[in-house]
């Protein structure tokens, strides 16, 4: 190291740089990056420093030095070797932009499973088994690649192949304080190590890059951060270990109708659970184990109270027959059960001068759909792509200015398109399965299409930011809003429900070809013909907006709970690393 000057500084690429960072107990499944040997002089300073080394902290580094290899960037990570954290899935921009934008095709196949697809599984009154729960998914294997990850073995991967490129990283250290200085050099300061000894000397750096996960340094430091308050979600998950394989022979003898109803392997997919508020996911990953979490709208529902937390998680998870025939067997890892409430937030300012924020640390919506990674997918282009275009001394305001923008215009298009109350009618097979219908195909059309027609720059713009995707946007925020007020007149009459027994949907993957948009017409047929049969009841007035529903642990028959016991599996309260995404 030398006293030259340097451009930019990344600090943490998830949770661990943050001071409320999670500490879990599982060792890290893979070696982690060596971090820095030798002592930072205390005059040195930095081209960027990104604050956080998982997957967002170290994808931007990465994309940075692509750029430009003489770039000077340090990377902080808190934790010595990355904790196991909750599984997650790709879903189809963010499996494009692991594999061709940070060529990690191979590791995703030797390390990860490969996913097929998501499925959902509903349920009633009537529906007390597996088999007769109606169910929506593929009826073959999916077409485009997705993965179910394990990410503390993604992000040492990510981390070392930026270390790879030239990014220097020290680990472990906290970040104790950033002082930003618009249009000067970036300061951050760090806690003193345990034990006798100097404090470390600050560090200076052009440009800053907060990528610290859901702990958002700098929003959270600076007053940016904006919760949302117009999706009030709450989560809870962990890793199961005995969960039953979905394509099992015990199951197919078991079920033999359901077994044979579909081509596709149910096992890899993203299946999801879900009930009145509420869902679940279910991410097998490899070596075993399964992540298993819930999402609730704490508007609606909430857990079942009494007991330690991973118990509470089972008797939600239990109300529904697909967990009791999937997770009979299973027990939850002690010490490893988290929870945090509300979830959704965002930031008032996502770049200005000489800092920037990538992934969680920038903004959360929700895990439905898993839309996580493509979030990263986006910030990490953009972010590379604005802070390099700044260094080489190109005009910074109409640049900060778009990059705000698009964010934030991103954002608030996405949330009102997709997730607004969709918790109203998410576990209703009828209107989910549509919605779903819907909303995959205008994300292949308007989204997914984008990379695989213009390359990594198509990643450089969130989606729906641009005037041109506008129309689609409140497109899918029509009919978004009305689902869900026709899910509220389902509730208030009754019926809310009613064919979510002994259902099956299974339908083709979608693919990118000249059948799409056909698809697509086919769907919005569906639609008008709701509408008119049905949706007529609520033109012109609307239930109220939090109507009561049912505890979800109703829908438990009353003889199948003395069946399944509690496991004796302890549990621990934990203050929240980021869900599935």
């Amino acid at each position: 190291m030398t006293d030259s000057h340097h451009d930019v500084l990344i600090v943490g690429g998830g949770p661990a740089g943050s001071p409320a960072a999670i500490r879990m107990n599982a060792p890290a499944p893979t070696a982690p990056a060596a971090g820095l040997e030798a002592p930072v002089p205390a005059t040195a300073s930095w081209d960027v420093i990104v604050v956080g080394g998982a997957l967002s902290g170290s994808a931007t580094a990465t994309l940075l030095l692509r750029r430009n290899p003489r770039l000077r960037v340090l990377i902080l990570e808190r934790d010595a070797a990355f904790k196991r954290r909750v599984g997650e899935s790709t879903v189809e921009v963010s499996a494009w932009f692991l594999g061709r934008v940070l060529d990690l095709t191979e590791h995703l196949l030797e390390k990860h499973l490969v996913k097929q697809g998501l499925r959902f599984w509903f349920h009633n009154a009537r529906a007390t088994t597996l088999d007769t729960c109606s169910e929506t998914g593929p009826g073959y294997n999916v077409r485009l690649p997705g993965y179910q990850v394990d990410r503390a073995v993604l992000d040492e991967e990510v981390l070392s192949r930026a270390v790879a490129a030239g990014a220097t990283l020290r680990r472990p250290v906290k970040v104790r304080a950033v002082t930003l200085s618009p249009g000067g050099l970036q300061t951050i300061e760090l806690e003193s190590p345990a034990g006798p000894g100097p404090a470390p000397a600050p560090l200076q750096a052009r440009w800053v890059i907060d990528a610290s996960g859901f702990a958002s340094v700098l929003a959270r430091r600076e007053g940016w951060l904006q919760p949302n308050h117009a999706h009030p979600t709450a989560a809870v998950w962990t890793r199961w270990t005995g969960v039953k394989n979905w394509d099992s022979r015990a199951l197919a003898e078991k079920f033999p109708a359901w077994a044979a109803r579909t081509k596709a392997v149910r096992y890899t997919a993203t299946n999801h659970l879900v009930g009145l508020g509420w869902w679940a996911w279910m991410i097998p990953l490899k070596g075993g184990d399964t992540s298993v979490g819930i999402v609730f709208d704490q508007r609606l529902v909430d857990l079942p109270g009494g007991g330690r937390l991973g118990e509470r998680l089972r008797a939600m998870l239990f109300a529904h027959p697909a967990a009791r025939e999937l997770m009979a067997d299973a027990t939850w890892h002690a010490g490893d059960v988290h929870f945090r409430r509300n979830l959704a937030y965002s930031s008032s300012h996502y770049a200005g001068e000489g800092y920037a924020l990538v992934g969680d640390a920038a903004a959360f919506i929700d895990p439905f759909y898993s839309p996580g990674m493509d979030w990263i997918a986006y910030t990490a282009s953009a972010t590379a792509t604005l802070v390099d275009a700044c260094l080489r001394g190109k005009p910074r305001a109409p640049r900060l200015a778009r990059h705000n923008h698009e964010f934030t215009t991103s954002y608030d298009r996405w949330f009102r398109a997709v997730y607004q109350d969709k918790y109203y009618y998410m576990a209703d097979h009828q209107l989910m399965t549509l919605a779903f219908r819907l909303d995959l195909g205008l994300y292949y059309l308007g989204v997914v299409s984008q990379p695989f027609k213009r390359g990594a720059a198509a990643l450089e713009h969130p989606s729906f930011a641009s005037p041109a995707r506008a129309p689609f946007a409140r497109l899918m925020a029509f009919y978004n809003r009305r689902l869900a007020t026709i899910a509220r007149g389902r509730i208030a009459r009754g019926v809310w429900g009613e064919s979510n027994d002994r259902r099956y949907h299974g339908f083709r993957s979608y693919e990118l070809t000249w059948a799409l948009p056909l698809r697509l017409l086919v769907a919005f047929g569906a639609y008008a013909r709701l509408e008119l049969r049905e949706g007529w009841r609520t033109w012109f007035s609307a239930p109220p907006l939090h109507a009561p529903l049912h505890d979800p642990r109703d829908a438990l028959p009353p003889a199948r709970p003395a069946t399944h016991p509690a496991r004796p599996a302890a549990a621990t309260h934990s203050p929240a690393p980021s869900p599935a995404a």
